[in-house]
C-alpha cells in the first residue's frame, strides 16, 4: 500500500487539532524538505566521486602494477567501478525534486499536498533502504568475486565480494532520510470512535522493514 493511500486511511479516524496548520509546522515541514535536498547533493556528489576516483585509479592500475594479479584485480575493480559511477549518475535522490514541489505546495497554501508529499518522500528512502537496493550490487560483486577466484585466488575473491558489499552498504546507509526521520516523530491527534474521543498521540512507522502506525495516549 502506497504511504499517501495510508494516510487518507488514518485520517478517517484520527483529527489533528486546528493548530497544527501553523507558521511553526509549515517551518517544520521547509525544515525536512531542505536539509534532505542538501544532504541529498552532498551524498550524490560525494559517491559520484569516489567511484571516479576509483575507476581511475584501477584504470592507471591495470596497465602499471608490476604484479600480474595487481593487473587483473584492477581490471576486474574498472568494471566494478564504472557500474557503480554510471548508476550513481542515472539513479539521482528523489530529495531535490520533493523540494521544488514542496515550494509549490507551500506557495499555494496545501497543506494536505505536502503532508501526502512527505509520506511518499518517506516511502522512497523506504524503499532506498530495502532488500531491492542490494540485489544489483550482490550480483555485481558476486561476478567480480567469481572472476577472481576463478583466477585460482580464492580467497582474494571471498575479500573482493565482501569488501564490495560492505562499501555498497555504507553508501546505502549513509542516504538522507530526514522525511522518514520526521514521520516516525510522534504527533498530537485526537481519535474519535462514535461517541468516545480519545487525546493523544500517534506516528507512522517507517523502515526498511516495517510499514505501519502506533498510537499512544
Amino acid at each position: 500500500m502506497r504511504l499517501n493511500h495510508l494516510l487518507c486511511a488514518l485520517l478517517c479516524v484520527v483529527v489533528l487539532p486546528a493548530q497544527a496548520q501553523t507558521s511553526d509546522e509549515w517551518a517544520g515541514y521547509g525544515d525536512v524538505f531542505e536539509r534532505g535536498a542538501s544532504h541529498a547533493n552532498l551524498w550524490q556528489w560525494s559517491w559520484t566521486g569516489i567511484y571516479g576516483t576509483s575507476l581511475a585509479y584501477n584504470a592507471y592500475q591495470s596497465s602499471e602494477a608490476s604484479d600480474r594479479d595487481d593487473r587483473f584485480d584492477a581490471r576486474v575493480g574498472v568494471v566494478k567501478s564504472a557500474l557503480a559511477l554510471g548508476g550513481m549518475l542515472m539513479d539521482s535522490q528523489p530529495h531535490p525534486a520533493a523540494l521544488a514541489e514542496y515550494e509549490r505546495l507551500k506557495a499555494r497554501g496545501e497543506l494536505g499536498g505536502v503532508q501526502a508529499l512527505g509520506l511518499e518522500l518517506a516511502q522512497a528512502e523506504r524503499e532506498r533502504r530495502g532488500w531491492g537496493a542490494r540485489v544489483s550490487s550482490l550480483v555485481v560483486n558476486g561476478v567480480a568475486g567469481a572472476v577472481i577466484a576463478a583466477d585460482g585466488r580464492e580467497s582474494d575473491g571471498a575479500i573482493n565480494f565482501a569488501t564490495g558489499m560492505l562499501v555498497n552498504e555504507l553508501q546505502i546507509w549513509t542516504q538522507p532520510n530526514q522525511a522518514s526521520s520526521a514521520i516516525n516523530r510522534f504527533q498530537p491527534a485526537r481519535l474519535s470512535l462514535g461517541p468516545v474521543t480519545l487525546q493523544g498521540e500517534y506516528a507512522l512507522l517507517v523502515s526498511p522493514q516495517e510499514l505501519g502506525a502506533t498510537w499512544r495516549y
